[in-house]
């Protein structure tokens, strides 16, 4: 009996939230750079060298269905790099920049409505990888570390906002792609997932790196 009852214990403290926090082999990691599909749309986030006609007039952030676009590319960098070293796993709640690998712009939004659906704008900003404070997203995830196979939301620290999709399509120039936007719900719209990419493996040499 007594031995059943230290058993039942242990399997108690193993089950206890935050146990567990070692990240694992599935874990996304800073430097990585991947590629993140929209699980209610199946389009994913996409940016190019293709400015909005209104609003804040920066580059445009759109969601393609395409799977093999380089322009879907983004490399996840903490607030500021010393947050967020080569190879480390992205912590559930951790602040992060994604920037854009092609042109070096990072996803920003600010206080402009989105040209279709009237919520508020997601732009590309910032040269080189640095911008300012509204490129900025919490992830938002139920574990300890993002994994890869989690669905995960960003939440926008300066407005409060969730990145979006909910299905309005462009015309010409960029005929049938996504608006991308901020809202300020949670819901269905705002849940993202890694795919395709190159993720840096955690606790070891940044030159090791898994490819998808």
């Amino acid at each position: 009996m007594r031995r059943r009852c230290c058993l039942l214990l242990l399997l108690a403290l193993l089950c206890e939230p935050g146990r567990g926090r070692e990240p694992g082999p599935g874990a996304v990691t800073c430097g990585s750079v991947l590629k993140l599909l929209n699980t209610r749309h199946n389009v994913r986030l996409h940016s190019h060298e293709v400015k909005y006609g209104s609003g804040s007039g920066q580059q445009s952030v759109t969601g393609v269905e395409a799977s093999d676009d380089a322009n879907s590319y983004w490399r996840i960098r903490g607030k500021n790099d010393d947050t967020c070293q080569r190879g480390t796993p992205v912590k559930c709640g951790q602040a992060i920049r994604l920037t854009h690998v092609n042109t070096g712009k990072n996803l920003h939004t600010h206080h402009f409505p989105s040209p279709l659906s009237n919520n508020q704008e997601v732009s590309a900003f910032g040269d080189d990888g640095e911008g300012d404070d509204l490129d900025i997203w919490t992830v938002q995830c139920s574990g300890t570390h993002w994994e890869r196979e989690d669905a995960v939301r960003f939440k926008h620290i300066g407005t409060d906002v969730f990145l979006s999709i909910t299905g309005e399509q462009y015309g010409h120039p960029i005929r049938g792609q996504r608006e991308v936007h901020g809202m300020h719900s949670p819901n269905h719209h705002n849940y993202w997932m890694a795919m395709e990419g190159v993720f840096i493996k955690p606790s070891m040499d940044p030159a090791k790196h898994d490819e998808l």
